[in-house]
């Protein structure tokens, strides 16, 4: 019995450990203010790449959207990536410099990626900006990147964020402030104890000598991630610039729905598993405290799957108090993890959600996280590990 006691009070330090960090980057993204960046008048030269897989529905809006704040010694570049449409035709009409890779054996963003910084290496330029074909750049954001990475000499992340199409269902909307939480007030909290934040996928932007310093040829469905957290251990932790704004949209279908998710967060999932407890060693060793709060930060599983974790704990823990009368801190541990939960929700959707969703949708955030339930029984039965292209609409 003791030893049981003992299981269920780890499980509950082990919940609560993550709604704690999530309590802590929730309350100063909402409590403390920041000074927003102005424009830079001055910035270096910069190469915008654009990696795109069969993106001919929406390059030329992309490039078009771009364009405007691209000066005279920039590059704007279009990895055509083991296209079977007309993406590269299009790429050049709008007056992108193309480049044509067909390579079927390794296929995902980073080698894109990679194929793109070896067709720079001979004349690099000042700053690297990694922009995906679905996304729409702010007025500045580039501007803003670049100016940022020549500043710090970091990586720079710019907001990114993802909308519910137009009509969309109430599920969509919650996605979509489960979405803010995670790209907007966990990297803004943390900003604002001057930490660092994941790196996100596009809206990327990189000294040279930051992005030569890694390998970018990866088919991991976290690469974003894992550079981010590889860039720290080298001393180049990525630096969050929320100014600097991008914005997508989920797909309508749900088949692009579940793609996109299982994409997400199995490979958020696993990338955590398998790396979060060694690099946590290496972090408290070195005493890297950018390197600790990056570690800490990815210990915090999707929205949905912490309020499963917490609920399950919490009855488990109950039924097992009340039956034997055992587990009492256990009951109280995953009490206090629920009721943090529900208060850094509550405070990240009064200051960031309330004109994404309202308080009576939002409360559909349980049904939404049951909804789930399925994709997490994949990760632990059939986890993706190979990148899939999510149907566009």
């Amino acid at each position: 019995m003791a030893l049981l006691d003992f299981v269920l009070v780890g499980a509950a330090v082990l919940t609560l450990i993550p709604v704690t960090v999530l309590v802590i980057e929730v309350a100063l993204a909402v409590t403390l203010r920041r000074k927003p960046l102005a424009p830079a008048s001055g910035r270096p030269a910069v190469a915008v790449v654009i990696p795109a897989h069969d993106e001919g529905a929406i390059i030329a809006d992309t490039l078009r959207a771009i364009r405007p704040q691209i000066r005279s010694a920039d590059r704007l570049i279009v990895v055509a990536d083991n296209c079977l449409d007309d993406t590269a035709a299009l790429a050049v009409a709008e007056g992108a410099d193309v480049l044509t890779r067909n390579d079927p054996l390794h296929r995902g963003k980073g080698y894109a990626l990679d194929f793109a910084i070896g067709h720079l290496v001979t004349d690099p330029p000042e700053v690297v900006l990694f922009i995906d074909a679905d996304c729409r750049t702010d007025a500045h954001s580039i501007d803003l990147l670049a100016a940022r990475c020549a500043h710090t000499q970091r990586p720079a992340q710019a907001l990114y964020l993802m909308h519910a199409p137009a009509g969309a269902g109430p599920f969509t909307r919650v996605a979509e402030f489960a979405w803010t939480i995670k790209n907007q007030v966990r990297p803004l909290g943390m900003a604002r104890l001057g930490l660092p934040c994941q790196l996100m996928g596009t809206g990327m932007a990189f000294p040279w000598a930051c992005i030569m310093a890694v390998s970018l040829a990866t088919e991991h469905i976290a690469e974003d991630i894992k550079l981010g957290i590889e860039l720290a251990r080298a001393g180049m932790p990525p630096v969050f610039c929320p100014e600097a704004r991008v914005t997508s949209f989920f797909p309508r279908s749900d088949q692009g729905l579940r793609t996109q998710r299982t994409r997400w967060e199995h490979g958020q999932l696993g990338f955590a598993l398998s790396t979060a407890p060694r690099l946590l060693v290496q972090a408290l060793a070195a005493r890297d405290m950018p390197l600790l709060s990056l570690v800490l930060d990815l210990c915090v599983p999707p929205l949905a799957l912490l309020l499963l974790l917490s609920v399950t704990a919490w009855i488990a823990s109950g039924l097992f108090w009340y039956l034997t009368a055992h587990a009492r801190a256990a009951f109280l541990l995953t009490t206090a993890a629920l009721l943090l939960l529900a208060l850094s929700v509550l405070l990240a959707w009064a200051r960031f959600g309330r004109g994404t969703l309202s308080l009576a949708t939002l409360a559909l955030g349980g049904v939404y996280a049951l909804r789930k339930l399925p994709l997490y029984a994949r990760f632990l039965i059939n986890r993706q590990v190979d990148w899939v292209r999510s149907k566009r609409d």
